[in-house]
Parts: C-alpha cells; sequence; structure tokens
C-alpha cells in the first residue's frame, strides 16, 4: 500500500530538511540531498535519524 499523498506532501528529511522520494524496492523514503533512506515499515515511515541508513546500503540498521 502506498503512502497517503497528503502524507507524503508534509514529510521531509529530520536531518536536512530536503524533499524525500517514496521507493518500493526495499520500501523507504529517499532524501534527495542527504541520500538517506527511511524505512517504511507496516505502511509507517520511521523518520529517525538513527533508524535511516545510506542509500544502496540496504543492510537493516
Amino acid at each position: 500500500m502506498a503512502l497517503d499523498p497528503f502524507l507524503k506532501s508534509i514529510l521531509v528529511c529530520p536531518k536536512c530538511k530536503g524533499d524525500l522520494i517514496e521507493e518500493t524496492s526495499p520500501p523507504g523514503l529517499v532524501c534527495e540531498s542527504c541520500q538517506l533512506v527511511y524505512p517504511i515499515r507496516e505502511d509507517i515511515p520511521i523518520m529517525l535519524i538513527e533508524e535511516a541508513h545510506a542509500k544502496g546500503d540496504h543492510s537493516s540498521p
């Protein structure tokens, strides 16, 4: 299930306040500026810097 469009429109990267783009595999929100990926678990975006990983690093934190 995709994220609600309104929710996607108001979410920003907690680290740099950059725009986020939704990825589907693995599910996550990618910051265009700092290239961090915030995971989506059970349709809930985990917007904690400690839970994010670098784009291209698919290992779980």
